[in-house]
């Protein structure tokens, strides 16, 4: 006879994986893909949606899309599924959110154009020697 503990347990979903390991994974199907210029930007206390984005581009709106399929296909051997998949239609920027970590995959003139590092960054201090564009401070 089984339990009513037994019965509950095998239907609950598998737990989320660490947050670390989903990061890992959605960096190895976009470099999977050679995906452009990847930035990963932790937007925990920014955001109520997800704790990291991750952006990174593609040269042509397959590549775009194939990024995006790859990071489904990564994830799902995580056992995580996508919460949503948006813009495939257009493939001009995907995003792929799998909860913790959103994933945002854009021709170079759609990432230019909205500049979601500079949105999500505002306010961040750059590292000790760089300045806010990135570049190495110089003593004046």
């Amino acid at each position: 006879m089984t339990s009513q503990a037994q019965v509950i347990r095998t239907q609950l979903p598998n737990p989320p994986p660490p947050i670390e390991k989903l990061l890992e994974t959605v960096h190895a199907a976009v470099d999977e893909l050679k995906a452009k210029d990847v930035v990963e930007i932790d937007v925990r206390g920014k955001s109520s949606v997800t704790d990291f984005m991750v952006i990174a581009s593609g040269t042509s709106s397959r590549h775009v899309k194939s990024i995006a399929d790859e990071v489904v296909k990564f994830a799902k051997r995580l056992d995580v599924m996508p919460l949503g998949v948006e813009g495939e239609q257009e493939a001009e920027w995907v995003l792929v959110d799998l909860g913790d970590v959103v994933v945002h995959v854009m021709l170079p003139r759609i990432r230019e154009f909205y500049a979601l590092e500079r949105l999500w960054t505002v306010g961040d201090q750059p590292p000790e020697g760089i300045d806010e564009y990135g570049d190495t401070a110089r003593a004046g």
